[in-house]
């Protein structure tokens, strides 16, 4: 600012104007002027004016110093600004690399507990699908969340159709009540159910409980223990035959003695007897000849259960099925009579067997108990029929079918009903309630539903009409 007027000043007096009005006060009276005033004015406004110069100088050049001070003190100030914050940004850097290390470090231990995390889940999943039992989750409204492999299996139905539904919707055919998995629940312990169908399927079915869930739900277990029951009860039925075949030869060896001396007696009374006239002892030697047979009758009886006894045990060997039923038909035609005074040997048999059967493994006194059971229950049911003039008649046919020994006893003898049919292969002393206790032990024949379906492996069935007659069916494996 003071150099601006310092200048219009200086502009000013050197003007035209500035520089007349200023000569016009310097003039004498005369007229000239007076130069040396002149000059000397100028020389002292001059040093005014260089003065003014130089203090303005001084001035703007102190206030230039003050203001490089001021900008200098700024910059130091800034610089130092700009050291706390770059060492502040370098430490944040630091902290945020540490951060990054130790969050990578995080993310890769996450990483690893989510892979094992992820293998311990396809492990137990594994385990879960490759259990042997049938497994199924629920919660507590019936909602399946667990399906394994051998519940899609058993079911049929895929655990991608079963998981999210309703149990008793999706499967309802299960034998288990949603009373019985509340109850579970309500208790809070587990709950074993055993279910069967005799001769076919034994389950083993447990729920347990979640008890230490967010969300309540049971898990279920349904173990096939088929196989177990039927080996344990062909452990029981072996050692109750095993029994059987000691209480046989007992008996036999028992009874058979007297026997013989019986029909060592009667043949010696026979003999006296011939020494005396036959007016006298026609009828005696009629009853003679009735005891005798009755004797041989029991002989034969005896010989049987000696021959079953020693049977026992042992391995399966190769036979002829067409030997065993001959050997069978003959022995009924000794043992067999019925009270109504049938005798087996007065029945027709009409024998139907396939050329070049083969031979099967098999237990040879077994099959033939077997096919003696089925002739004494033919010839009982041949002896009760009244019809006039009636022939019995028992059909025997036997051919290979579909890799199996196929074989049918069919008899026109009075049949049986549908009701005895439900029992006619149960044991005599049962657990069914009802008529089944009432049924004749004598014409049950579950002895030879064992030896055909536990012993060989086979089939044995029955068609049965009660005004034609009966048929018993056998499968026997070739194998």
């Amino acid at each position: 600012m003071t150099n601006k007027y310092f200048w219009l000043l200086t502009s000013w007096l050197i003007s035209q104007p500035a520089s007349a009005s200023i000569i016009e006060y310097f003039r004498e009276e005369d007229g000239h002027t007076n130069w040396q005033y002149v000059a000397n004015w100028s020389s002292g406004i001059l040093i005014v004016l260089l003065s003014i110069t130089v203090l303005t100088l001084f001035f703007s050049r102190r206030q230039a110093h003050l203001a490089n001070k001021a900008l200098e003190a700024i910059r130091q100030e800034l610089e130092e600004r700009v050291r706390e914050r770059t060492a502040t940004l370098d430490e944040s850097n630091r902290l945020l690399q540490e951060a990054n290390q130790l969050l990578q470090g995080e993310i890769a231990q996450h990483r690893e507990t989510a892979n094992r995390l992820r293998n311990s889940e396809s492990y137990i999943r594994d385990i879960l699908s490759s259990m042997p039992l049938m497994l199924i989750g629920l919660t507590s409204d019936g909602v399946i969340t667990q399906w394994n492999r051998r519940a899609e299996e058993i079911t049929g139905i895929p655990a991608t159709k079963a998981l999210g539904t309703n149990l008793w919707q999706t499967y309802p055919t299960i034998t288990l009540s949603q009373q019985q998995v509340k109850r579970s629940l309500q208790e809070k312990k587990p709950l074993t159910i055993k279910h069967s169908q005799r001769g076919q399927y034994h389950f083993d079915i447990t729920i347990y409980p979640l008890r230490e869930q967010a969300e309540t739900g049971a898990v279920i277990l349904v173990d096939d223990v088929t196989q177990h029951i039927l080996a344990a009860n062909m452990l029981i039925q072996r050692d109750k035959m095993s029994s059987m075949g000691e209480l046989a030869a007992t008996m036999a060896h028992d009874i058979n003695p007297p026997l013989h001396q019986i029909l060592t007696d009667v043949q010696t009374v026979k003999d006296a007897l011939q020494l005396q006239p036959p007016s006298s002892v026609e009828n005696i030697t009629r009853l003679m000849d009735e005891a005798d047979a009755n004797g041989k009758q029991a002989l034969a009886i005896i010989q049987n259960l000696l021959d079953f006894a020693r049977s026992r045990g042992g391995e399966r060997h190769q036979a002829s099925i067409i030997d065993i039923i001959e050997h069978s038909l003959q022995l009924a035609k000794d043992v067999l009579s019925v009270p109504s005074g049938l005798h087996f040997r007065d029945i027709s048999i009409e024998r139907h067997y396939n050329q070049n059967l083969p031979d099967i493994p098999c237990y040879a006194t077994e099959l033939q108990q077997v096919f003696l059971s089925l002739f004494r229950h033919a010839c009982h049911a041949l002896g009760q029929v009244q019809k006039a003039g009636h022939t019995p008649i028992i059909r025997i046919q036997v051919m290979v079918c579909y890799d199996m020994l196929w074989i049918k006893v069919q008899h026109n003898g009075v049949g049986i009903t549908n009701e005895e049919q439900q029992y006619i292969f149960e044991p005599f002393f049962t657990h069914t309630p009802g008529k089944a206790e009432d049924y004749d032990a004598g014409k049950r024949l579950s002895f030879s539903h064992f030896i055909i379906t536990e012993q060989h492996q086979g089939q044995l069935a029955v068609t049965s009409d009660l005004n034609v007659g009966t048929t018993f069916h056998l499968q026997l494996p070739l194998t």
